[in-house]
């Protein structure tokens, strides 16, 4: 398999294909993600609805599939934390006395797959998708998954990685592959 491009986000930094294209001095994911979203003028509005997770996945994603037509291009993303983060924040709003109020829109981001719905929608793919939860990265097995999508025909391309966010540690590696 031939890796494309590859995308990374940690630390405040966004790096494609080895090179710096949006770094920042804010400390919090959020704050963050919203400079990059604004500096490198993305226009999906549904970003800002987005829980953390979708955003990072969301960003490492455009990075890689920008404006190009991707219905054929699959999705395999995994992490460690699967939603923990929005999963916490969700409860919270349930055990609170004095703001009871469990939004059914962050309901929504209490799966970790959701992240792989909001991509798969905004480039209107229409292939396989998957999510997976383990204890580290294991690109071997990633792409040992991603190797029998591409031989079946079922896709094209896929867009592969690891996208893990828990509180204001995030790490997000993407990359696509084709045969």
């Amino acid at each position: 398999m031939k890796k494309l491009h590859v995308c990374t986000i940690e630390n405040a930094q966004i790096i494609l294909n080895h090179k710096i294209i949006f770094e920042s001095e804010l400390s919090s994911f959020s704050d963050f993600a919203k400079e990059a979203y604004k500096n490198l003028e993305l226009n999906y509005p549904k970003f800002h609805k987005m829980d953390n997770l979708s955003k990072l996945a969301f960003l490492a994603s455009e990075m890689i599939l920008k404006n190009d037509n991707h219905s054929k291009t699959a999705l395999v993303f995994a992490n460690k934390s699967s939603s923990l983060d929005t999963d916490f924040k969700y409860q919270e709003s349930i055990n609170s006395q004095e703001n009871y109020f469990p939004s059914p829109a962050v309901f929504v981001y209490t799966l970790p797959n959701i992240c792989v719905g909001e991509i798969s929608i905004k480039h209107k793919m229409q292939t396989e998708n998957a999510f997976f939860v383990l204890d580290e990265f294991d690109e071997e097995f990633l792409n040992s998954y991603v190797a029998q999508i591409l031989q079946s025909g079922k896709a094209e391309k896929v867009l592969c990685g690891w996208v893990e966010l828990y509180q204001e540690s995030y790490k997000a590696f993407v990359y696509l592959l084709t045969l």
